[in-house]
């Protein structure tokens, strides 16, 4: 199963949020948002954090793909 975030880089954009103010107020690194873009696999604390920022759901901002 493959994961996609287009979701939430179309999140992003509805807030006017840039991904630095992402990774500051999530409090995780770099590494995290690069392996995001990359839609690489990321720890569920890591979209934790992301939704908890976000105040969203985890199916808002990510996608499940066989």
């Amino acid at each position: 199963m493959a994961v996609k975030y287009d979701k939430l880089f179309e999140e992003l954009k509805k807030r006017n949020m840039k991904e630095i103010e992402l990774i500051r107020q999530a409090g995780f690194s770099g590494n995290i948002m690069t392996r995001i873009r990359r839609n690489e696999y990321v720890s569920l604390e890591s979209i934790e954090k992301i939704c908890n920022v976000l105040d969203t759901k985890v199916d808002d901002i990510v996608t499940f793909t066989k």
